[in-house]
């Protein structure tokens, strides 16, 4: 096997970063690649050299085979790492890699199409003896046999993409009256997504855990199994927070689930002469049945919670097999007694959404940030950076590892609480509150979890409290027009009349100064007396009837952008303005949510039509999200074409009362 001293990594973001600072600490030269939108990446400053590979989107950049190639060979690297997502379990990618005379660090191009296709997978690992959920994996893709098979399956089904993963291409249906528009949608979502869109049908287990298990192999014939993890916990098919062990796995009973499903892996990883990292994952029921789902031939976002339990580094577990090395360590029984005996980690993704908008993907500039120090951050994120649109929504992961389940949910909701993310709007207090419900403490989730809660979940998320945010509004003008943050009662009239909006809601308030600090604040039909402990550049301490709370802050232009436990509030001060007009919004205007690209119009000038009807299709980060008339009328105008790039807020369509 040809050796070789510099890696060049085919990815960005976290990973990238991650991946270059074990293959710094093993001595090699890393080269890392980067499209218009990442110049100024963090990742690109922490390799030894960085190459442009392209435009900001992925199909011109990441995706693009030939550029990655060509980067490779200018910067003299001798092997390639893909990470995770973009060409990772791409085999056309992997043979030019090896084509090129480089070293994929990765399984042989052979086993990540035998795998890549989920048809083809499971036929596979039915001949291997490997539990399968019920289904049609067949080669006929026409709508007519789709729809018997559907019936012959029943409801619910799961439409699945027989290519890629990370929950693009798939849908729930639970009627057959849902299957054609669901057909259509996941078919255009993979095709979007992974340039296929051939499909499968499953039958959909209904509330299960999502179990994965680790697998490794080496070129002599060496295969174990790290452990498991549980992903159970996610929104649209997609992973936010794992763990290790699986709740599901305590006692004698599921050590026992461990090494059958163990077993399981290892021998479907030897089906296809299998080699590096690579992630069986299951469906397991509330009986201890379990099915396989599919494999991801790559590293795993979630690997950290298995590198806390083993005290295995699994990158550098990769770069060791891509040199032919044999594994690290061979020994099942002591692989599975350092898994069993390492307490308890948990993962959570970081991701630029809104939670209270259906997951909606954020792009901008981060303000702020300021992660802490108690858990493992895997991010590519500083102050003043750019949260791009083209790319995934996840921006960091923060992983807890602690002597048990329970600490580790505490100090990580604890952390999460903690850190300062501001400019760009995250799931962050959202995956705290996660962390805190009583079915996720008690190890009762499954993948119903967010589905069955998510009211709860959102409600259950901090506020603040418009009192609260008229104070911290004036403390910080009085700041900004010179005063001492600490005397800010001495610029504060008797009674100061104020107008603000809060996330775009106006809202009306009176401050009144008692001295010492102390203030009488009333906001419409609120009435609070606060205290103003501290306020700095970047946070505020205020007291209240309800305790003591902690603020950070930012300014960005007109606005202030506080954050309460992890969840950022948008203010704006409109006081010295003659009228505060906000939140008004002419529902007839249809507005971009967020920056992507138009890829389908399903309207035209002059239709009428009703309220719920399908007005576009917009593409971020990955995801297609549907625009839906908001009241029955009349399309006056479309101000787009599909392929249109637009940002966020851009005037799509303009709707009258018909």
């Amino acid at each position: 096997m040809k050796r070789f001293s510099s890696i060049l990594i085919a990815n960005r973001g976290e990973i990238a970063v991650r991946i270059a600072r074990t293959a710094q600490r093993m001595g090699y030269r890393v080269v890392a690649v980067y499209s218009d939108a990442d110049a100024n990446a963090p990742h690109t400053r922490i390799a030894d050299q960085a190459v442009r590979i392209g435009p900001p989107a992925a199909r011109d950049s990441y995706l693009n085979i030939a550029a990655i190639i060509e980067a490779a060979r200018q910067s003299g690297a001798g092997a390639v790492h893909p990470g995770y997502g973009f060409l990772a379990e791409n085999e056309a990618f992997a043979q030019a890699v090896v084509d090129a005379g480089l070293v994929w660090v990765g399984p042989p191009a052979a086993a990540i199409r035998a795998m890549g296709d989920k048809a083809q997978a499971k036929r596979l690992m039915k001949a291997a003896a490997v539990p399968c959920v019920p289904g049609f994996d067949g080669e006929q893709q026409d709508d007519t046999v789709l729809r018997q098979e559907a019936g012959k399956i029943g409801y619910p089904l799961m439409i699945k993409a027989t290519s890629g993963g990370g929950g693009r291409g798939m849908r729930l249906v639970e009627s057959a009256v849902q299957f054609n528009a669901a057909l259509a949608s996941a078919r255009s979502e993979a095709l979007a997504a992974f340039g296929d869109s051939t499909v499968l049908l499953e039958r959909a287990v209904m509330q299960p855990r999502h179990v994965e298990m680790q697998v490794f192999a080496d070129e002599h014939g060496n295969v174990v199994h790290l452990g498991e993890r549980d992903c159970s916990v996610q929104r649209r098919h997609q992973k936010l927070i794992e763990e290790a062990p699986s709740p599901a796995m305590s006692g004698q009973p599921g050590q026992a689930l461990r090494r059958r499903m163990g077993d399981m892996a290892v021998a479907a990883a030897r089906a296809i002469d299998y080699r590096g990292a690579g992630t069986i994952e299951c469906l397991l029921d509330a009986q201890g049945n379990f099915y396989f789902m599919e494999m991801n031939t790559r590293l795993q976002v979630e690997h950290p919670v298995t590198e806390a339990l083993t005290g295995y580094d699994l990158v550098e577990w990769q770069l060791r097999v891509a040199q032919g090395e044999p594994l690290p360590e061979t020994s099942q029984q002591r692989i599975l007694s350092r898994f069993e005996s390492g307490g308890h980690a948990i993962e959570v993704r970081l991701c630029a959404e809104d939670p209270s908008q259906q997951f909606l993907p954020q792009s901008g500039r981060l303000l702020a940030w300021q992660p802490g120090t108690t858990t493992r951050v895997d991010h590519a994120l500083e102050s003043g950076c750019e949260v791009p649109p083209y790319y995934d929504s996840m921006i960091a992961k923060f992983v807890a590892h602690a002597a048990d389940r329970n600490t580790a949910c505490r100090v990580l909701a604890d952390a999460l609480g903690e850190a300062v993310v501001l400019g760009v709007r995250t799931n962050q207090a959202f995956l705290a509150v996660c962390l805190n419900h009583p079915a996720f403490t008690g190890g009762q989730a499954t993948t119903a979890f967010i589905g069955t809660h998510l009211d709860a979940l959102l409600g259950a998320m901090p506020s603040l409290a418009a009192p609260l945010a008229a104070l911290l509004v004036y403390a910080t003008r009085a700041q900004r027009l010179g005063h001492d943050p600490a005397q800010v009662t001495l610029a504060l009239p008797w009674a100061t009349p104020m107008r603000i909006s809060i996330d775009g809601v106006a809202v009306a308030a009176q401050l009144q100064s008692l001295g010492a600090g102390r203030y009488r604040v009333s906001c419409e039909d609120q009435y609070e007396e606060l205290a103003l402990l501290q306020c700095s550049l970047e946070s505020a301490t205020i007291t209240s009837r309800t305790g003591r709370h902690q603020i950070a802050f930012a300014v960005d232009r007109s606005r202030l952008l506080a954050s309460l436990a992890g969840r950022q509030t948008v203010l704006e001060d409109h006081s010295l303005t003659a009228s505060a007009n906000v939140g008004s919004a002419t529902s007839g205007l249809i507005r971009a949510p967020m920056a992507g690209r138009v890829i389908a119009l399903h309207v035209r000038e002059g239709q009428t039509i009703i309220k719920g009807a399908p007005l576009l299709v917009l593409e971020a980060m990955k995801m297609e999200h549907f625009s839906v008339a908001p009241m029955n009328a009349l399309v006056t105008r479309i101000c787009v074409a599909p392929g249109a790039q637009v940002a966020s807020g851009t005037l799509l369509i303009e709707l009258s009362d018909c």
